[in-house]
């Protein structure tokens, strides 16, 4: 199992881990952050291979990636 944590608070909404990830479990936050931007999370599952696409695609290093 593993597990992806996004920095809500560097992310600025581009959301290219979105499409990047095959098993569909990042999303767009209906919150906002400091920046007043919405921003991605990770939703929690066991399905989460680690595959680490999401972090390889984001821009500005907002996604860490755990195995």
């Amino acid at each position: 199992m593993a597990k992806i944590i996004i920095d809500k608070e560097r992310c600025k909404g581009c959301l290219l881990c979105i499409n990047a990830c095959p098993k569909g479990l990042i999303k767009k936050s209906s919150q906002l952050n400091k920046r007043g931007l919405n921003y991605a999370e990770f939703k929690e599952s066991d399905e989460c291979a680690g595959c680490a696409m999401c972090a390889v695609i984001c821009p500005d290093c907002c996604i860490e990636v755990y195995k």
